[in-house]
Formats: structure tokens, sequence, C-alpha cells
């Protein structure tokens, strides 16, 4: 009778065979292979964060200049006669609104009047906003009103790339792309965050402009349907200060029907 060396009995001590401790070690060998490479490939296909940052574990006051128009901002003087615009952003997916109605129903109109925020900043790309969490931290500051930037007219423009939320896209979420955070940025213009239009040239992300109607009023329900679309619109140019207004007629936005480099 042919011995079965390959009969494996648990409790008998070296009762394993050779032929199976061979498959065993191969099985081993190969699987682990296979993890590696696996993790390699998903690794390399990643895109690579942002050197983007989002202080959510830590809390920054920053005082200056309320502005309302087209969308609510401190100026802070970073230097001696060298201003920063600050974007202000509520919790979530919200809009700073709701966070200044309380101080707006004390004292009125918040426009040049010195106040002090307390919220986490977000930053990135010379750009820099921050999230406002309590409306306690939102304190109106002695001193008479304040200059508040002007406009500076450009020109009129038609420009290439893609219709950004700039919370998420400035730090909130890295790298963020996908159509869930498509999705993610159409609910946040949706609530109230100002929409950004992140310009390209041979795909890198060359200037930033806020969105606003030819009035300068915000925009946000009519720019949805465009939201992380490559697109060609055209519009008349502001400068305020260190941020970029692009005045837009809706219909004016084409879209070009190429894959998002964002989303």
């Amino acid at each position: 009778m042919k011995k079965n060396n390959d009969f494996f009995v648990p409790y008998i001590e070296g009762s394993l065979g050779a032929s199976t401790k061979k498959t065993l070690k191969t099985f081993t060998i190969v699987t682990f292979l296979v993890v590696i490479v696996g993790a390699l490939v998903f690794s390399f296909s990643q895109k690579p964060f942002k050197n983007s940052t989002f202080e959510l574990t830590s809390a920054t006051k920053i005082t200056g200049v309320f502005h309302e128009n087209p969308y609510p901002m401190l100026r802070v003087e970073v230097e001696k006669n060298n201003y920063k615009n600050i974007l202000l952003l509520g919790f979530g997916k919200s809009s700073a609104n709701p966070f200044l109605d309380k101080l707006i129903t004390e004292v009125g109109s918040l426009d040049g009047k010195n106040i002090s925020i307390e919220g986490n900043l977000i930053y990135y790309n010379g750009k820099t906003l921050i999230q406002i969490t309590d409306d306690e931290k939102v304190i109106l500051e002695d001193g008479s009103n304040s200059q508040i930037p002007s406009k500076e007219v450009i020109s009129e423009m038609t420009l290439q790339g893609e219709i950004i939320d700039p919370k998420c896209y400035f730090g909130v979420m890295k790298p963020g792309k996908g159509k869930i955070h498509r999705s993610c940025a159409v609910r946040c213009i949706s609530g109230g965050i100002p929409p950004v239009l992140a310009t390209s040239d041979n795909n890198n992300i060359s200037e930033y402009y806020l969105l606003t109607d030819l009035n300068g009023n915000p925009i946000n329900e009519a720019v949805l349907p465009f939201i992380g679309k490559p697109s060609e619109i055209k519009g008349i140019v502001e400068r305020q200060e260190d941020w970029y207004i692009l005045k837009i007629d809706p219909k004016d936005i084409k879209v070009s029907g190429l894959k998002s480099t964002i989303y």
C-alpha cells in the first residue's frame, strides 16, 4: 500500500506532509507579494496631498475691518500698509451670515467696522479663509469706522477653468478628488459658501476669482449646474486688493466637456 505522507493529524507532531508544507509556503509568499504590489499600485495611483492647511483643532483670533460686498470678508493688516482680505465662512456647509446676524441685529450694518473673529483658519496658495463656529466669538471692537477696500475694474475677459467650493478646495478636503467631492462642493455652494472660479493654464491653477452676477451680487444658485465642469466664462474682472472678482451672466458659461482636473 502506498503511504500517504500528507495525512495531517493536528495532535501528532510532524504529521504535516512535505507536499502540503510546500503548497502552504508558496501560497503565503504569493499572497504577501500580491498584497505588497497591490498596496504600491494603490499608493502611487492616488493624487498627492496639497500643502493646504485647515486648523480644525485650534482657534485663531483675527481683528480687522469688515466688508460684506460681494461676500463677507475681514481686511487684516498683516504688516505696515500690507493687507490681506480673509474670506469668512460658517461652520459646515454654511455661509458666514448666520454667525454675523446676532451682532448685526445689535449694532446694524457692520460694513467698515472693526471686529474680531475667533475661528479655524484655512489657507492655501496665497488665500486665507476662516471658519466661524460660534456667533459669540464675533465681537465689535472699539474705534471709528475704517476704510474698506475699493474695487478696481480691470477689463472684460474670457477665462477657462472650473467653479469650485473654496472651503474644501483651500484646505478642508485634500486632495478631495472625485464625484463625491464634487457633490460636496455643490452642497457647500448651495449653502451659501462663495463660488470661486479656479482658472487653469496647461492644467495648472493660475488664479482664483470670486464669482458674482453682473451687479456684483452673490450668484450661488445660478452656478450649481456648472461646478467642477471645465468651462469657458466671459465676464468683467475687478480686483479688490488680494482677491479678483469675476462679474458674469450665467448664460455666458460654456461647458467644454473636458474631464475635470480638480474633481
